[in-house]
Parts: structure tokens; sequence; C-alpha cells
């Protein structure tokens, strides 16, 4: 090693002895010290000795430069600590169902929507026939990569395939989707509601009931479309939300009108948009959201409630009022 540090020039020896032995002086075993230091911190030796013969050297910039290329080494060990465990975790009999998994891990992270699409429903047939008789030639891609994959991706078609092969993906997928929720990122969150909602069984539709309590109104839209295309009644506070919000209105107020099927749920969702209107600024234009989704609530609770908003202050909301019981009018007499 002393050999390669001298013909490196990163050390020399004060003296030889009578019988060719390198002498250290002091200053020697120091500076030798020094080179194994920052050695230690990951430096090349042609950095280590310039840092050491450069007096105009600054450590901040190299530094910065080992902390970036830190950073990308813990990524991709980490990245291929993720991919090793999911492997592991697919329980291959042998090579050929191991390298079955990478090739279709590989593909669910392909720039190409169309290999991705492929991988998405060769997964959702793997995770079929490992459920049947016949899953002796299938490897199910494990679960983990699925839900990532699925929260990560943006093209519909991709999406669709994906949560398809989730459905049939079996236990561990709902507790997963569940926690992208709960994620920053409202394009995730609204993955994970749509993924969950296609999902069987009564674990997804819990947790798509849990998330209604959250205490972010934007997390809990996306819930409450779900939960009310499943014809649950406690849907209505979030949609009515939705309407406030002018987030996916027309979708709620649709969602509404079909959750209205009789009297007593009909009378409780007109009473939450009275409601909701009473509570809200003059001339505000979820006012108008509010009184239009009246429209397509049955019953004398809503009726009632588009009589008084025809004498509203905000003229907007009293033409609509006004047109829309005109229209529920006309529908009454037809039906007689």
């Amino acid at each position: 090693m002393l050999r390669h540090y001298e013909s490196l020039g990163l050390v020399r020896p004060s003296g030889r002895t009578g019988s060719g032995y390198r002498e250290y002086s002091e200053e020697d075993i120091r500076r030798i010290f020094h080179i194994e230091s920052l050695r230690a911190l990951g430096l090349s030796l042609s950095e280590v000795k310039r840092a050491l013969d450069d007096a105009g050297f600054t450590p901040s910039a190299i530094v910065d430069d080992l902390i970036r290329r830190t950073c990308e080494r813990i990524a991709a060990e980490t990245e291929l600590l993720t991919r090793l465990r999911r492997i592991h975790a697919a329980d291959p009999a042998g090579w050929e169902d191991a390298l079955q998994v990478v090739t279709l891990l590989q593909a669910l992270g392909s720039k190409s929507a169309d290999a991705r699409q492929r991988a998405a429903l060769a997964s959702a047939s793997s995770a079929s026939s490992a459920s049947s008789a016949s899953s002796a030639d299938e490897v199910p891609v494990p679960v983990e990569a699925l839900v990532e994959a699925a929260l990560g991706e943006s093209d519909p078609h991709v999406a669709g395939a994906l949560r398809w092969a989730l459905a049939r993906s079996g236990d561990g997928a709902p507790a997963l989707l569940a926690e992208g929720i709960g994620s920053p990122v409202a394009a995730v969150r609204e993955r994970a509601v749509r993924s969950l909602a296609v999902m069987p069984g009564g674990e997804a539709a819990g947790h798509l009931r849990d998330a209604l309590t959250h205490p972010a109104p934007v997390v809990r839209g996306h819930p409450a479309l779900a939960i009310g295309a499943r014809g649950d009644t406690d849907a209505v506070p979030g949609l009515v939300d939705l309407l406030m919000e002018g987030r996916n209105d027309t979708d709620a107020a649709d969602t509404l009108s079909a959750l209205a099927g009789d009297t007593a749920t009909a009378d409780r969702i007109a009473h939450r948009l009275v409601e909701r209107l009473a509570r809200s600024t003059p001339r505000a234009p979820a006012r108008g959201r509010l009184t239009q989704a009246l429209a397509g609530v049955p019953g004398t609770r809503a009726s009632q409630a588009l009589a008084e908003l025809s004498h509203d202050a905000d003229r907007a909301v009293a033409l609509t009022a006004t047109y829309l019981l005109h229209l529920r009018e006309a529908h009454l007499r037809d039906a007689r």
C-alpha cells in the first residue's frame, strides 16, 4: 500500500536506512493517517492528493459531491433491496421462476405504457392462476410491486389493468392501498381510492369508509364518491363537501341523486344541502352548485327548499331555483 501511495506521489519517505528500508517521520505518518481518513469518506486517491497538496483547496465542493454520490448509491442499493425482497416474497421455486418475476418487475417500471399494460395483465393472469389448481407454472408478482405501480401510474389504460390485477391479487392489497389515501399528493390519493373502489370484500370498503372521517376535506372527497357509488349513505357529508369546493361537483351531485332513493334519505340529503346553503357566504359560487344539486333530490323537503331559494337575495340562485322548481312541478304533472 505504501509503495502504491509513493508511486502516485501521495507520500514520500523522509529517508532510507542503510539496508534500504523506508524511514517515515512523524509528519509522514500523520499524512498517511490523513490519506486513510479521506479515503474512508469515499474520496478517490486522486481527490485525496488534491485535497492534501492544493493549498487553496476548500472541502465544501468535494463534500457536496460526496453527499450526492452517497445519496445516489443509497438509492440504488435501496432499489436493489426492494427488488430482492419482492422476488423473495414471490417464493420462486427455481431460477426460471425468479427470472419471470424479475422480467415482470422490470416491465412494470418500463417507460413504455404498452409494456407496463402487458405486465399488469400478465400479473393479473398470474394471480388468477396462482389461486387455481393450475398454478404450478405461474409465479404471481408481489402485491407490493403492483400497489406501487398503481399509485404511480398516470396512463388510464395501464391504471385500469393494474386495478384489475390488484382486485385479483388476494390479501394484502387493501391495507397497502389505504396508505396511499394519506399521501400528500392528490393524484396518489385518487389512484388509491379508485383501486380500493374496485376491490371485492369488506376490507377495501372499510378503508374507504375510514377515509370519510379524514380531517382534510381534500382527502375525504374521493372516498365519498367511491362509497356513494356503492350505495352507502355515509358518503353524503363528503359529497356535499365536494359541491362546496367545486371538485368533482357534477359526479357528487349525480351520486347524491342516486342515493336519494327513499324518502328518508332524500330528506336527509336535502336537509344537508339547505344547511350548507345557509352557512355559505352570500353570492359564493358554491351556493349555485348546492342549489342545482337539489334538482336531483326527490321529496317535499327539496321542493320546499327550492321554493324558498326562488326568493333568494342572490339573483342567480333565485333564477336557478325558480327554473328547477318549474321543471319539478311539470314533471309531477306529467307523472299524474
